[in-house]
Parts: structure tokens; C-alpha cells; sequence
């Protein structure tokens, strides 16, 4: 297959069985034997639909004939493929954008038989009308975002921030990477990406962190197998330095820890002489953060399966510092994920009572005097603000701490940060510092 029509599987698959497009596109990139240009292309279209579902709905309107809820859902995956291709990409030629659609509906809409004709005459009217199309004014259709989420996201983050973040939302996030201070400085691997020919330079404000341009394949490298950094965004990695884990033997948890970029930020940040455990619910991911840890080199890191809502009463009172990123709605990270943007709002009424829950558990590892860090990578007060003012309102041993940031950003007093996309480029995300008194019965 080629990567359209491996695109058009992952829209048909996200559409049909609720799939997570970047799953998917893994899954059908290997079955289909794309090489790395058509992974990378099958990975912009699918994408590049999804981020632009409404507008192109909004455009499509305009050069149908008919009415657009009429459209069979295949062809109209295969319109917006075509769609996109046009009008949002300058490097596809129009005829065969157009051709190669003609064919997709050829192949897969054999009991529509006006639909090759059908996407050949929308899709050649696209192109005789390229620029001359009345652009879509609303936030809605301008970001192809659901108008409840806007609502719910414009509640948190503001009407002067909003759009802001429906921009950033729609953009294609860069690869960050946190160096591994164990091995090698910051200063050296710049240079040995250079000599692998990589892309790469200092992030703005996260000290030891690279931004790379094209990348490729990144587990091919010789300086990724050797462990010399790992991928991680930086609001990920912000929200482990704001524990502030001395450089000494002390014991950490992770509780929600797949794939490990935490963990591993952690283990970085005390020189590696932190004893680690890092655990998660899915028995399938434990060997994801076991061979990451390896990879890199952390011998004092450990990982197992466990429900991060459920007591180990062997660990009680056991840790100096305890991570709780706990699951989410994930409305922080719809660039990376933006099928997201279409899940339904109140499948997420659940979690934070779960969130709590967790947070209520694992406050119990904590040792007096210890550090327990709540976090999520969303931006939703309900999951966010709500659960750390409900949790201390039951736990008067904990209390906010201030945050300690990076120069770039605000003065903290109130121990809680949102990080909104398109400020500090970042992914969207929250960090609450807390900290369990030393003396638990004053």
C-alpha cells in the first residue's frame, strides 16, 4: 500500500472503532511495509485530517452539490485526504492529490458507484477555486475543535489565551530530548548529533534538553542505543525538577509511570543514587520502562506492575518523594494526539474522583518531612485545581509548596502552575507541589 491509502485505514479505523490514530498508524505503518518517506507521509495526512476535520468540513460545503451529512463516511474520509492534500500542502501536486483519491474511492467504495466521479469533481472544483473559498470565521471550523470543548477550555485558560492554544493544538510538536548528564554533557551530544547528522539545538530555558529538527528514526542513532538521552517534553521533565530531589540515597515513587520519562528524570536528577521504583496499572508497559532504564543505564531503577489506586501497605511512610501524574483527559496534549480533540466530554467525568483516589493512596508512601508531587497533561480545573484543594481539605499533614521555575517564567507562591500550549512551548500541562509536615500530629 501506499501512504494514502494507509491514511485513509487509520481515518476509517479512528472513525469506526474509536482507534487512537497514533496506535494505529504504528500498527498499519509496519503492516503496510511503508518505508520512512511514506511513514512520514501516511503520518502527516492522517494527522493533518484529524487537526483539520471542520475546516475542511467548512470548505467542502461550499463545493458540494449536495449536503454534506449525505456524503457515504468513506468518501468522506476520502475527500478530506484530497482536501487537505490541496489545500494545506504545497509540496503534492494537485493532479495527483486529486488521482490518487479517484483511485482510493475506486477501491474502496465499489457499492457507491458515483463516487470516483463524485471525488473527481469535488476535488478538480477544489482546485479551480483554491484561494477563492470564504474562509471559516469561528473558532469551531478556524481550529477544527468541538465548540464544548472550546467552552471547557476557554473556562480554564481564558478568552485571551484561547485561541492561542487552538493554534498551537493544530501545530506539529517538535522532538525535545533530555540529556542523559550520566553519560555524556550536553555540550558533547550536541556534537555527536551533529556527526549523525541531526538537527539539534539548546532548548530556550530547560537546561540539558536538545530540540531536534528532522530526525528520522531516531532508535537507529548509535547515540540514542547508547543511552545518551531519552524523549521527553519539557513541561514532563519541569514538573520532576520542581521536586527538587537532592543529589543523595533517598527513595522515590513513580506511581503512573509508563513509559518512564519521569522516572528517568528522576534517577538523572539525584546523580543516579536514588533508589526508584517506578510502577504502572498496564502489565504490558512494565518492559517498556525496564528496557528504557537499561538502555540509559539506571541500575537503581525498578519496575513492576501495580494499581496506583490500590495499597501496598509495605510501603507506607516509605518514600522521600512520590510522583503522581495520574491519568487524565489529555486535553493538554492534542497536538501529539489530536483525536483527543473528539472523545466525548463526559466520558471524563470519572476520572477525577479516580485522580483523587490515587492521590489519597499514594499521599500514604509519603514519608514527614517528604515530597509528594501531583500532576496531569491536561487543562481542566476539575481534574487539576479541584483535586489538590479536595485532597488537602482531607489531609491537613500536607501543604502547598511554591514552585521553583526556570527565570523565563512568573514568581510561584501558590504551589500549582498550568503550562497552556503556545506560551512556553510545551505541552499543556499541570504541577502541584506538596509537601507532608514533618511532625504528622501538629
Amino acid at each position: 500500500m501506499g501512504a494514502r491509502e494507509t491514511a485513509l485505514n487509520a481515518l476509517i479505523a479512528c472513525r469506526k472503532d474509536a482507534a487512537w490514530s497514533n496506535g494505529i498508524l504504528k500498527e498499519y505503518v509496519v503492516r503496510d511495509r511503508l518505508d520512512r518517506r511514506d511513514a512520514a507521509l501516511a503520518a502527516k495526512l492522517c494527522y493533518g485530517v484529524l487537526q483539520n476535520r471542520n475546516k475542511l468540513d467548512f470548505y467542502l460545503k461550499q463545493l458540494l452539490t449536495g449536503k454534506l451529512k449525505d456524503l457515504h463516511p468513506v468518501v468522506h474520509d476520502i475527500l478530506h485526504l484530497g482536501l487537505y492534500q490541496i489545500y494545506e500542502l504545497d509540496k503534492i501536486p494537485d493532479n495527483a492529490a486529486v488521482n490518487e483519491a479517484v483511485d482510493l474511492a475506486k477501491k474502496y467504495c465499489k457499492k457507491q458507484r458515483f463516487a470516483p466521479g463524485l471525488v473527481n469533481g469535488v476535488l478538480r472544483n477544489a482546485v479551480k477555486t483554491k484561494g477563492s473559498l470564504k474562509e471559516p470565521a469561528s473558532l469551531e471550523d478556524k481550529y477544527s475543535h468541538p465548540w464544548e470543548l472550546i467552552k471547557l477550555l476557554r473556562d480554564y485558560v481564558g478568552k485571551d489565551r484561547i485561541e492561542m492554544m487552538l493554534k498551537a493544538n493544530n501545530e506539529a510538536p517538535r522532538t525535545v530530548i533530555q540529556v542523559n548528564t550520566l553519560k555524556i554533557t550536553a555540550e558533547d551530544l550536541l556534537k555527536r548529533l551533529e556527526e549523525e547528522q541531526v538537527e539539534a539545538a539548546p532548548h530556550a530555558w530547560m537546561r540539558d534538553c536538545l530540540v531536534l529538527g528532522s530526525t528520522g528514526d531516531l532508535e537507529r542513532l548509535k547515540s540514542f542505543q547508547e543511552g545518551l538521552y531519552y524523549v521527553q517534553d519539557v513541561a514532563a521533565k519541569l514538573s520532576v525538577l520542581c521536586a527538587e530531589l537532592p543529589e543523595k540515597e533517598i527513595c522515590i515513587l513513580d506511581c503512573c509511570a509508563a513509559p518512564g520519562g519521569k522516572s528517568f528524570a528522576s534517577a538523572i536528577a539525584t546523580k543516579g543514587l536514588a533508589e526508584i521504583t517506578s510502577c504502572d496499572i498496564h502489565e504490558h508497559k512494565v518492559p517498556l520502562i525496564q528496557n528504557g532504564a537499561a538502555r540509559l543505564g539506571l541500575e537503581k531503577l525498578s519496575a513492576k506492575q501495580q494499581d496506583a489506586s490500590e495499597n501496598v501497605a509495605d510501603w507506607n511512610d516509605s518514600f522521600d518523594a512520590v510522583i503522581a501524574d495520574v491519568p487524565c483527559s489529555g486535553y493538554g496534549i492534542i497536538r501529539k494526539k489530536p483525536d483527543i480533540r473528539y472523545k466525548n466530554i463526559e466520558d471524563m467525568a470519572q476520572l477525577p474522583a479516580l485522580q483523587l483516589a490515587i492521590l489519597k493512596n499514594q499521599s500514604r508512601y509519603v514519608k514527614a518531612g517528604g515530597i509528594l508531587m501531583y500532576s496531569t497533561c491536561t487543562l481542566v480545573r476539575a481534574e487539576n485545581e479541584e483535586v489538590v484543594e479536595n485532597f488537602l481539605k482531607d489531609n491537613e499533614d500536607f501543604y502547598l509548596e511554591p514552585l521553583p521555575l526556570p527565570d523565563c517564567f512568573p514568581e510561584n507562591s501558590s504551589g500549582m502552575l498550568a503550562l497552556v500550549p503556545g506560551e512556553y512551548d510545551t505541552d499543556g500541562f499541570f504541577i502541584a507541589r506538596m509537601r507532608r509536615k514533618a511532625c504528622t500530629n501538629t
